[in-house]
């Protein structure tokens, strides 16, 4: 069975048509900002294959 891991994505604008904004990961307690909603989806992604390897 998988483990699921929580985010939390607060939204600080919206600018060339994509967000800008924070995502914390709160099984790691670890905050990271983004500048658009590929960054977000990389850091996401780059956060679970980082809990995998561990």
């Amino acid at each position: 069975m998988e483990k699921r891991e929580t985010f939390v994505v607060h939204i600080i604008s919206q600018e060339g048509s994509t967000w800008q904004g924070q995502v914390t990961w709160l099984d790691e307690k670890e905050t990271k900002n983004f500048r658009s909603l590929l960054e977000l989806i990389k850091l996401m992604d780059t956060a679970l294959e980082d809990r995998e390897d561990a």
